[in-house]
């Protein structure tokens, strides 16, 4: 075959075959995986200190639980101030304003603590009246709210002052056929669960106990997340009154409703007197779909691997160091309504040693690809 017949042909084949591997090179460029953000960054929203934040809001002094319905704007539970105050997601805050009764007798005001909502048509505050909102007190109290019973007060329900309980933290589950409540009892170093009538329930000997966990840990929150009780403990002082704060001064088990123990997050540094726990959405960056931990003692944000209880790393600010937020106590997501959106994580911080309030966010940093460090 003549030597120019024989390019001809070559050049006939390679011309369209080296299109092709052009064309499907950059089609795989363009079907790449974007960059995942690894950082974050915190947002003021509201504080009653003037000028650390967008809001200035008086009433809002240690803020500690935080929660909200699907459509509802954020419920804080002020611990300094015995209220509860709303804010919707950009933190402009609500005119209502709810204050949580002391136990009876007590002065006011109260020190609320955890905060849960109830989506459900039992735990009643008055016949045929639902609680939307339930509160647990460092005074060993629960009270619940409903408009149509009182709009700016919670109605007490149980009062366990005489006992010396101090509940840190509460959540709602559902057990078989019907609801409960949890709460976490950090004097009494115990969960309890309530019925929907507001009366004691009782559990198996060993219930939401961890023999590993070494004495002088007691509960410090319980959170509900996809059915499941996952029970922060966090060491007692010599009253057993307050938490000790220190590195590695933590534990973090999940149960089932029963209170049969299924998991231990993996336990070191990390942990520092732990109590919010939240399960991040799609849409949060490096660390979507894991379980974030908050850290009171350090206000360090740790992440695991919801499977196996791994840890995987601490969330990171802008300058790639690990976010650090004074007195952090509760982590939710917004509710894609008047909570804010899905995917930006809200948090509450007793600052200045619990004398003072921060309620603010924290959001994926776009186009932001650096692996950061996964040491605590």
């Amino acid at each position: 075959m003549p030597t120019k017949r024989v390019f001809s042909l070559l050049n006939a084949w390679t011309t369209p075959f080296i299109a092709w591997i052009l064309l499907t090179s950059a089609a795989a460029l363009c079907l790449a995986p974007a960059a995942v953000a690894q950082h974050y960054r915190q947002t003021n929203l509201v504080s009653d200190i003037p000028n650390l934040a967008a809001t200035t809001d008086t009433n809002l002094v240690n803020p500690w639980g935080l929660t909200r319905s699907s459509t509802s704007p954020w419920w804080v539970a002020d611990n300094g101030t015995g209220v509860s105050t709303l804010y919707n997601g950009a933190g402009q805050a609500v005119p209502l304003v709810v204050t949580i009764p002391p136990p009876a007798g007590g002065s006011s005001p109260a020190a609320p603590t955890g905060i849960v909502f109830n989506g459900n048509p039992d735990f009643e505050v008055a016949s045929g009246f639902p609680a939307r909102f339930i509160f647990v007190t460092e005074e060993g109290t629960i009270s619940a709210w409903n408009p149509g019973v009182d709009l700016i007060n919670a109605m007490l329900k149980v009062d366990n002052s005489s006992s010396s309980a101090i509940y840190k933290g509460a959540t709602i589950a559902a057990n078989g056929n019907a609801n409960y409540l949890y709460v976490a009892n950090f004097h009494g170093g115990s969960v309890e669960v309530f019925d929907t009538n507001f009366n004691p329930f009782p559990l198996a000997a060993g219930a939401f106990t961890d023999p590993s966990i070494p004495a002088g840990f007691a509960p410090f929150n319980v959170q509900n997340i996809n059915g499941n009780i996952y029970v922060a403990f966090a060491m007692q002082d010599a009253e057993k009154e307050d938490e000790v704060a220190g590195p590695g001064l933590g534990f973090v088990d999940a149960f089932d409703p029963s209170g049969n123990l299924l998991m231990r997050l993996r336990s070191g540094r990390w942990m520092n007197a732990p109590w919010g726990i939240v399960l991040a959405p799609e849409g949060f960056g490096r660390f979507s779909h894991h379980l974030l931990v908050g850290n009171f003692g350090s206000g360090r944000i740790a992440a695991f691997d919801p499977k196996t209880g791994q840890f995987q790393g601490l969330l990171r600010g802008p300058n790639a160091l690990p976010i650090t937020i004074e007195g952090l106590w509760a982590l939710s997501f917004g509710n894609g309504a008047a909570a804010g959106p899905v995917n930006t994580l809200f948090f509450t911080a007793g600052i200045d040693e619990e004398q003072h309030g921060l309620f603010g966010t924290l959001t994926p940093i776009p186009h932001d690809n650096d692996q950061g460090e996964d040491e605590d």
